[in-house]
C-alpha cells in the first residue's frame, strides 16, 4: 500500500512542479534536462555504480530502455507546454487517463480478466479526456485561446504518448525486470533521455534562441527525485499485485488525477469551466469502473 501512495504522490508532483516553473519563468527545457541527469545520478546511486556492463554487453532490455528515453524527452516537454499553457488539471487528466491504452495492452496481450464494467469505463475515459482537456479563456495565466482548436491536439498528443508508455511498463515489467535489474534499466533510460534533451538544449544555447537561467539545475532536482521515485514504485506495486496490472493503472491513476487537481484548485487557485469539471467527474467515473470491474 505505501508504494502505491507514494506513486500517486510522486506522480502528481511532476505536473505540479511544471506548473511552478512556469509561475517563476524558468525553462521547462533546461529543467526537464537537468531533471533526468538527477535521475541517473539517483539511480547511480541505488545501483551503486553506472551500469557500464548492461550496455556493452547489450542486455536484453536495452533497446527497450532508448526506447522509453526517448518516449521520457519528448513527452516530459509535452507535460510541461500543457501545464503551463492549459493548466495542471488538464495535463494530469490527459496524460493519466492514457490509461485505457495499457489497460487494453495488458487485456489482449497479457489475457488479464475484463468485464463490462472496465470496457464502460474505457468509452467513458475517452469522453472525459476531450471534455477536460477543451480550452477556455478562464484558465489562469493561458496565452491560449479557445478559438485555438488546434490546441486539442497537444493533450490529445499527451493522452496517447504517455499511455503507450505505460504498456511499454507493463510489458517491460513482465518480460525483463527483477529486483537486481530495474535500477540498471531506469538507469540506462534517463541516460538516453538526459543525452537527447542536452543536444537539444546546447543547440538552443548556441544558436542564441535561448539563455542558460542557473535556476533550472534548482529546478531540476527538484523535479528529478519525484519523477525517478514515481516510476521506481510502480514497478514495485506492479511486482506485488503481478497479473493484475489492469486495474493497478486505473487505481494508480485516480489518486493522481484527485491529487493532482485539488492542489491545483487550493494552491494554485487555477480555474476550470464547467466542462472541464464535468470532464474530471467523468474521469473519477470511469477509472472507478475499471478499478472495480
Amino acid at each position: 500500500m505505501i508504494y502505491l501512495i507514494l506513486t500517486i504522490v510522486f506522480t502528481s508532483c511532476l505536473t505540479l512542479a511544471f506548473k511552478v516553473l512556469g509561475k517563476y519563468q524558468i525553462s521547462s527545457l533546461q529543467a526537464i534536462v537537468f531533471n533526468y541527469i538527477t535521475c541517473v545520478v539517483i539511480g547511480s546511486f541505488m545501483n551503486k555504480g553506472y551500469p557500464v556492463d548492461a550496455i556493452t554487453q547489450q542486455v536484453p532490455w536495452l533497446w527497450w530502455a532508448i526506447v522509453m528515453g526517448v518516449f521520457f524527452i519528448v513527452l516530459f516537454n509535452v507535460i510541461a507546454f500543457t501545464s503551463i499553457n492549459l493548466g495542471v488539471a488538464v495535463a494530469s487528466v490527459a496524460f493519466k487517463l492514457s490509461l485505457v491504452i495499457p489497460f487494453l495492452f495488458t487485456i489482449f496481450f497479457y489475457g488479464e480478466s475484463s468485464t463490462w464494467m472496465k470496457w464502460a469505463g474505457v468509452i467513458i475515459a475517452l469522453a472525459a479526456v476531450v471534455m477536460t482537456s477543451w480550452p477556455h479563456k478562464e484558465i489562469e495565466g493561458s496565452s491560449l485561446k479557445s478559438a485555438h482548436g488546434w490546441i486539442l491536439a497537444v493533450p490529445a498528443a499527451l493522452f496517447i504518448g504517455s499511455g503507450v508508455l505505460d504498456a511499454i511498463v507493463a510489458h517491460v515489467d513482465k518480460a525483463f525486470l527483477n529486483e537486481t535489474n530495474k535500477d540498471s534499466f531506469f538507469i540506462v533510460a534517463f541516460s538516453i533521455a538526459a543525452l537527447l534533451g542536452g543536444l537539444y538544449l546546447i543547440y538552443r544555447l548556441v544558436t542564441g534562441k535561448e539563455r542558460f537561467d542557473p535556476r533550472s539545475i534548482i529546478g531540476g532536482i527538484c523535479i528529478g527525485f519525484p519523477n525517478y521515485f514515481s516510476v521506481w514504485c510502480l514497478i514495485k506495486v506492479l511486482g506485488e499485485y503481478e497479473g493484475n496490472s489492469s486495474a493497478i493503472f486505473p487505481i494508480v491513476n485516480i489518486g493522481i488525477v484527485l491529487f493532482s487537481t485539488l492542489v491545483a484548485f487550493f494552491a494554485f487557485r487555477e480555474k476550470l469551466s464547467k466542462l472541464n469539471w464535468a470532464g474530471i467527474a467523468l474521469a473519477v467515473a470511469a477509472i472507478l469502473l475499471m478499478a472495480w470491474g
